[in-house]
Parts: structure tokens; C-alpha cells; sequence
């Protein structure tokens, strides 16, 4: 028999670490991807949102308003934060799936922040086996999106409608600025009690609406603005206009693109807050830990420690050891007289008392020893004994103890 074979014991121990490390690292890399994998999305899934190139995406128009220098923000968060002198353009795109609560919770947390909704219009479908680009959209089959995603509250009553009309270019007047606006092919209009018209629709409805006298506007088509509109340099130049007409009468100072609605936030989560900062400080704390006592199990530090004595034979084993005895009797405050004596026979046969003193005049001499206006050696020895807790008991002793070292100069 080799000995190869006689050595092979069926495991390779690098194997196995190999493998719980990649186990663990890939652990981690899931859980972190599913907290953060909205943040880091590309967006590039043929949606109706600012990140995407697809037909009813807005990401040419996200390029074109920053070519031309204007401040736009992709928003991947609620942000509740108010500035005195910048006041920009909330543009909400949401999807046939948003409900009217996260509508409502957005405008509320924007509070005086004009806001521009977009309705949606396009369900798109990817064809199998049709080759496009990576983004794109295969085909689109145009739904009305429902009357209840807009918060009644903060809308009214909607009706959305979508007649049958061709495409045209109509007039139309926004802050002081005429423009013509390019209307598509069945374009989408709305109509309510609290809206006022502001471009109309061929067939009645607006296309373009305010709620009230406030500064919240209702977009009913996208395909004034999204990429369908840059199909054409004509259509390009009129979403341009369109979206700086509005901005320019919500006296706006920049743009920023809504992401939640379509899936892209930070939403708050336990296992989110683990991977950003502050808290991702902790994380890698505990990974690391996690690591240390991994590696302790599989290499032990040193060789294995013998069992010792249960009590250790020693000069300080047996003092703690009385110690622990008198404590546990609680007879602490007995042993008063005994420690003054102690302190006593040790300072005068140092110091080389005269014979025949008596405890008094013991402490009288070694009084005469302090320093003026230190506490005097006689009265700690008449006070210890009097102690009424281990507190007064422990004060006075190390008040004596404190002497022993000043005259005798010693530990």
C-alpha cells in the first residue's frame, strides 16, 4: 500500500475552508445585494421612469434639461428636506401599479414643493426571440391607468380618458411664453371639478392641468415628454419647451425625477440601515468577530491548557482566602482593634519608641511625627474601632494605612 493512500483521510482540510469562506462570503454578498439592489439598479428594464431608454422611459429628457445646464436629481428617496432659496420640480412617474397612499406620501413630505404627475399610458411586453437592445421594449399595448391611483385628497374627483384623435400640434401658453405642444396619436386627457385647464385635448379634457391654485400639475399623457416624444427633432424641441414652460410657471429651480414610485428607492429596512452608513461600521464589526471566532475554533492558540488547583498554594492565596472567610461571616468590623495594633507595633518599632509607653502615649509619640495639620494617628485609633459600616470601617483604615507609609516610607 502506498502512502498516499495510507494519508488520504477523504477530506482536504484547505478544500473545506475554501468552501466555508465562499459560503459566507456569499452569505453576505445575497443579503447585501437584496437591501441595496434597488440603489444600485441600472433601471434599464424598459419602464415608464427617469432611468429608463426605452420608448415610455424619461431618460432623454433627464439628458437633454442637464445639456442645457438646468439641476436635475434622480431622487431614490423620500427627502423631507426644505431649503429657503431652492425650491425645484417634483416629477412623479408613477406606474399602473401605484396606489393613491404612495402618491399621498410623497406630496406630503414635499409639503409647498410644486409637483408635476405624469400618468402612465403604455403597458409594454417583451416579444420572445425578438432581438433589441438591451432597455428596450419590444412592443407596447396603450391602458388607461385608474381614476383612484390619484389621492382624492389632494386631487378631487379624475376622470381619465382616451379618445380616438390623430396626432397634431396645438397652441398653447404657459408664464408668459407661447410654444406649440406636439399632442399624439389618442392622446390621453383628463377632466375634475378642481382641475384648471392649461393645454387642452383635441376632444375636450386637459392634457396639461392645474389642481386648483396650487402648485400641482397633472401631465395626462407621457408621450409629450418621454422618449416617444424624441422620435422626431419637432417632437424633441416641443417636450423641451413643455417641460421648461412648466417648470418656469411652478417658478421652479431645477428638476428632480421621482424613483420610488417605479421600484428604485432606498426604502427604510432593518437590513438595509446594516449596509449603509452609520451602521455599516457595526456590520463589518460583527462580520469580523464572526471571522475571529471562526478561526479560533479551527487553530488553537497554543497548546491545551492544563486544568489547575482549585485553590493555589501561596502567602496571597491563603490571605484572599481569610479574607473571603471573614466577609462571608460578615465579622469585617471585628477586626478594628486588632488592625490599630498592628499599625501601632510596627510605626513605633520602626521608628524606635521609648520603652514603656502604654497605647495612649504610643499614639501621643507617633502624633508628634505627622506633619502639622494631617489627621492625627490617636484619633483614627480611637475612631476605627467605633465604625458603624464597612464603608467608615475601610475610610479609616486606609487613613492609618496612609500614615504607616508616610513615616515609614514603605508599601
Amino acid at each position: 500500500m502506498s502512502n498516499s493512500a495510507t494519508n488520504d483521510h477523504g477530506f482536504n482540510p484547505r478544500l473545506i475552508a475554501g468552501v466555508v469562506v465562499i459560503g459566507i462570503v456569499a452569505f453576505i454578498a445575497l443579503w447585501a445585494l437584496i437591501a441595496l439592489g434597488p440603489q444600485l439598479s441600472s433601471g434599464k428594464d424598459g419602464g415608464g421612469h427617469a432611468l429608463s431608454k426605452a420608448a415610455p422611459g424619461y431618460a432623454g429628457i433627464v439628458d437633454l434639461v442637464e445639456r442645457a445646464g438646468a439641476d436635475v436629481e434622480l431622487r431614490r428617496r423620500v427627502d423631507t428636506t426644505q431649503y429657503d432659496e431652492y425650491e425645484p420640480l417634483l416629477v412623479l412617474t408613477p406606474t399602473h401599479r401605484t396606489r393613491a397612499p404612495e402618491i399621498a406620501e410623497l406630496l406630503d413630505a414635499q409639503r409647498s414643493t410644486a409637483a408635476l404627475i405624469v400618468l402612465p399610458k403604455w403597458q409594454t411586453i417583451a416579444v420572445p426571440g425578438q432581438t433589441q437592445k438591451p432597455g428596450w421594449v419590444s412592443a407596447g399595448v396603450p391602458a388607461r391607468p385608474p381614476a383612484k391611483m390619484l389621492p382624492s385628497a389632494h386631487f378631487g374627483t379624475v376622470e381619465i380618458k382616451a379618445a380616438a384623435s390623430k396626432a397634431q400640434e396645438v397652441p398653447a401658453r404657459l408664464a408668459g411664453r407661447s410654444f406649440i405642444a406636439a399632442l399624439p396619436d389618442n392622446v390621453q386627457t383628463i377632466t375634475g371639478d378642481n382641475l384648471e385647464t392649461l393645454i387642452a385635448g383635441p376632444n375636450g379634457g386637459a392634457v396639461l392641468a392645474q389642481v386648483g391654485d396650487r402648485d400641482l400639475y397633472i401631465l395626462a399623457d407621457p408621450d409629450l415628454i418621454n422618449n416617444f416624444a424624441f422620435s422626431t427633432r419637432d417632437r424633441a424641441v416641443a417636450a423641451a419647451n413643455l417641460i421648461d414652460a412648466i417648470a418656469e410657471y411652478a417658478d421652479a429651480d431645477g428638476l428632480v425625477f421621482d424613483l420610488t414610485l417605479n421600484g428604485f428607492g432606498g426604502q427604510r429596512s432593518l437590513l438595509r440601515f446594516a449596509f449603509v452608513p452609520p451602521f455599516i461600521g457595526i456590520t463589518l464589526c460583527l462580520i469580523a468577530a464572526g471571522l475571529l471566532a471562526l478561526w479560533q475554533a479551527w487553530m488553537r492558540f497554543g497548546p491545551a491548557l492544563r486544568p489547575g488547583r482549585a485553590i493555589p498554594v501561596s502567602k496571597a492565596a491563603l490571605i484572599a482566602n481569610s479574607a473571603d472567610l471573614i466577609k462571608q461571616a460578615r465579622r469585617e468590623l471585628d477586626g478594628a482593634d486588632a488592625y490599630v495594633k498592628s499599625q501601632r507595633i510596627a510605626i513605633a518599632r520602626r521608628l524606635h519608641a521609648p520603652g514603656g509607653f502604654d497605647d495612649a502615649a504610643t499614639d501621643r509619640w507617633i502624633d508628634k511625627h505627622l506633619d502639622p495639620g494631617s489627621e492625627l494617628f490617636s484619633s483614627l485609633a480611637r475612631r476605627l474601632p467605633l465604625a458603624r459600616n464597612t464603608h467608615e470601617f475601610l475610610a479609616d483604615a486606609q487613613a492609618l494605612h496612609d500614615i504607616r507609609k508616610d513615616l515609614l516610607r514603605d508599601s
